[in-house]
């Protein structure tokens, strides 16, 4: 073998080696987490715009926010809206508001569904929708039923979790009362407005 073919094959097993070094390397192929935490708010910043939302202390949005961010981590975008809910037994919600994903995009939403509990009466609520896993805002609309024991009360606000898809949505709303934990439901998405809720 010539001085240049033993050259080229220390230099393929050089190559090699280094090939399923870098493929047994746990770290290897993992997302890049500056690139995660630039396409997703962070608590900090979800503090601020839900104490600026509902008009609360930051001590008392930091409290929800905990909760939430324990759970699911940071945010990719969030829906900031207004809705109405009614019910006797069977119940109603309908709203709309603003997605504002974390690159800039926005899209006008509309949401309505049905709900059976235990609970009577109505409200008009803020809502502040923490979005997560969601890669394209078309995706948003869909129907969303909610997660099984998800909701709880924190700090005079109610939140509960919603999934579809791989796509999960925390509602935070505030002044809501037993509503948010004394029933289940789904809530659909959509680019208009839909008064059947079904």
């Amino acid at each position: 073998m010539s001085l240049a073919q033993r050259v080229l094959a220390m230099i393929a097993a050089a190559g090699l080696g280094f090939t399923a070094h870098a493929q047994q390397d746990p770290v290897y192929g993992q997302p890049d987490r500056h690139s995660e935490e630039a396409d997703s708010y962070s608590q900090e910043e979800v503090v601020e715009a839900v104490s600026d939302f509902f008009g609360v202390t930051a001590e008392a949005a930091a409290a929800v926010v905990e909760r939430v961010f324990s759970d699911l981590g940071r945010p990719v975008g969030y829906v900031a809206g207004e809705e109405v809910a009614a019910a006797v037994g069977v119940g109603l919600r309908y709203g709309e508001g603003y997605l504002t994903m974390r690159n800039g995009r926005r899209e006008h939403v509309y949401w309505q569904g049905p709900s059976i509990g235990f609970d009577t009466g109505g409200n008009a609520s803020r809502v502040f929708v923490l979005v997560y896993r969601l890669d394209d805002p078309d995706r948003i609309f869909r129907r969303f039923p909610g997660v099984e024991g998800s909701a709880y009360f924190v700090g005079g606000m109610g939140v509960n979790y919603q999934r579809a898809d791989g796509i999960t949505l925390a509602p935070i709303r505030s002044g809501v009362g037993l509503r948010a934990g004394a029933n289940i439901g789904y809530l659909a998405y959509s680019r208009r407005r839909n008064w059947l809720p079904f």
